[in-house]
């Protein structure tokens, strides 16, 4: 009779990759919609590096294309927000 014992398995496993956001859709968004001065369209740019660096386990590109897509986002929304605003105003004077 053959007797088998207890096996010892071991996992490895993978280190965690910090969670990077990418803001891939308010880039998309601000690309269609609000895009003073290509500001949106950068962002789109920057925003697919940081989703490129985040698959290649880049973390440290990642969150730094991931901070300036937010900065240019930020940038062209305020921007198409204020223009907006003032053709309407410019519109209803008028």
């Amino acid at each position: 009779a053959t007797t088998f014992g207890p096996t010892a398995t071991s996992f490895a496993q993978p280190e965690p990759v910090p969670n990077t956001h990418d803001f891939v859709l308010w880039s998309f968004f601000n690309a269609m919609f609000c895009n003073p001065f290509c500001l949106g369209f950068i962002a789109l740019i920057f925003s697919i590096k940081s989703r490129d660096s985040k698959v290649a386990r880049d973390p440290a590109s990642a969150d730094t294309y991931g901070r300036t897509a937010k900065h240019l986002n930020i940038a062209a929304l305020c921007l198409g927000t204020v223009g907006t605003i003032i053709c309407i105003v410019l519109l209803v004077l008028y």
